[in-house]
C-alpha cells in the first residue's frame, strides 16, 4: 500500500474510504496518518507536516518546487491558490518540469504565454479536499479508475497501477505517477507527481 503525507505524502489505496459520486463531484475527507515509503525517492518537504501554511506558501519554501512556484507567480495564480479553497493540487516537482524541453518551458514563463501557462497549471487543480482514501474509494466504485474534473475544466483519470503505485492519465494521453500524497495544507491537500500534466 502506498504511504501517506511525507513531504506531500504517497497515495494509499483504501476500499473502506468515503465513496465519491460521479466525476467532478469531489468531496472532503480526513487525512490519513503519515508514514514513509523507503522505496520511493521523495522530494524535500514543502514545510512541516502540520498544516500551518497554505499551498502557495508551502511550495515557495521548498527547494524541489521552485519551478512550480515560479510558474504560479508567472500565471498570476498565487492569490487564487492562497485563498481558502479548498483545493486538491497534483504538484509537479522541478524534475517533472525538467522533462519539458527547456525552450518550451522558458517560453511558457513569458507574458505572451500566460494564458497557456494558466491553462496548464489549473489543469493540476481539483476543487475540494481529496485525500488518498477518497481517490481509492472512487476508483473502487468505478471499475478501478477515478475521474476528476479540474479547475481548468478538463478531466484527469487515476488508476491503481499495482505495487502501491497510482497513475494519472491526462487529456493528451500522457502519464504521471503520484510519488507522494496527502500533504495537508490550510487550504487543501497536495499530491506530488513526477510529470507535468497537459490539458
Amino acid at each position: 500500500m502506498m504511504k501517506t503525507r511525507t513531504a506531500f505524502g504517497v497515495i494509499a489505496a483504501s476500499a473502506a474510504a468515503l465513496t465519491l459520486a460521479a466525476c467532478g463531484n469531489n468531496q472532503n475527507s480526513e487525512n490519513a496518518a503519515p508514514t514513509a515509503d523507503p522505496a520511493t525517492s521523495t522530494p524535500a518537504p514543502m514545510s512541516p507536516v502540520a498544516p500551518t501554511e497554505d499551498i502557495v506558501a508551502a511550495a515557495s519554501t521548498a527547494p524541489d518546487f521552485t519551478t512550480l512556484t515560479a510558474a504560479i507567480q508567472s500565471a498570476g495564480l498565487a492569490q487564487r491558490l492562497s485563498s481558502p479553497g479548498p483545493f486538491t493540487i497534483f504538484a509537479p516537482t522541478n524534475a517533472a518540469f525538467d522533462k519539458i524541453p527547456a525552450a518550451d518551458r522558458n517560453a511558457l514563463m513569458q507574458p505572451a504565454k500566460k494564458a497557456d501557462l494558466t491553462k496548464i497549471l489549473t489543469y493540476h487543480v481539483v476543487p475540494g479536499r481529496l485525500v488518498a482514501a477518497d481517490l481509492a474509494a472512487q476508483a473502487a466504485a468505478n471499475n478501478g479508475t477515478a475521474t476528476l474534473t479540474t479547475v481548468q475544466g478538463g478531466k484527469l483519470t487515476l488508476r491503481d497501477a499495482g505495487g502501491g503505485k497510482w497513475e494519472i492519465t491526462d487529456a493528451k494521453g500522457g502519464k504521471a505517477t503520484i510519488t507522494m500524497a496527502d500533504q495537508a495544507r490550510t487550504n487543501g491537500v497536495v499530491h506530488v507527481i513526477d510529470t507535468v500534466l497537459m490539458p
